[in-house]
């Protein structure tokens, strides 16, 4: 090891990191939706044994059902890694959950449909998160003469006499020609 070196990362620091990666995506809203796929793909799957008798929950949508569960999962995966498109993924698990109504045991007995539909819910309607706001040492404007700047003097208008002179000129109206 160097003398610059830091030594092992500790358990804070990956927290940090973990923290700081799950607020910049809709990580609430991938890990609904894919707990939601689970039980879409695997249900259809299963056996009940009571003692010596089996009751198969298969049903001629099986695969169906197993597509729903596995595009679930990937669009649960997709709002974690690409949250650009978080809305079209959001709406997509929505429309998936409820299409897992009919096509496989009332969407997994309602449990993979419940949590589809608040997994696309929670990711179509995430935004991002605004930047820290400065604190009130960084915020100050510079001081001119002794005396502070006016709030409102920092921004001035920015004028085009050009298309200022042409709007004035048409009475506000755009001529095509």
């Amino acid at each position: 090891m160097s003398a610059e070196s830091t030594g092992s990362r500790g358990f804070t620091y990956w927290r940090l990191r973990f923290r700081a990666w799950r607020g910049n995506r809709p990580f609430w809203g991938g890990l609904f939706t894919m707990i939601g796929g689970l039980p879409i793909a695997y249900l259809p799957y299963a056996d009940l044994r009571l003692g010596n008798m089996t009751i198969a929950m298969a049903t001629t949508a099986g695969a169906g059902s197993l597509i729903i569960g596995v595009l679930l999962v990937t669009l649960g995966l997709t709002m974690w890694f690409h949250s650009v498109v978080r809305v079209f993924a959001g709406i997509a698990a929505i429309v998936l959950a409820l299409v897992s109504l009919p096509v496989s045991n009332i969407g997994g007995f309602l449990i993979g449909f419940l949590f589809a539909l608040i997994g696309g819910a929670l990711s179509a309607s995430w935004a991002p998160g605004e930047p820290a706001k400065e604190t009130a040492e960084e915020a100050e404007t510079p001081q001119h003469d002794g005396e502070r700047a006016d709030e409102l003097s920092a921004v001035a208008p920015q004028t085009n006499d050009a298309t200022d002179s042409t709007i004035d000129a048409n009475g506000g109206r755009n001529s095509a020609g």
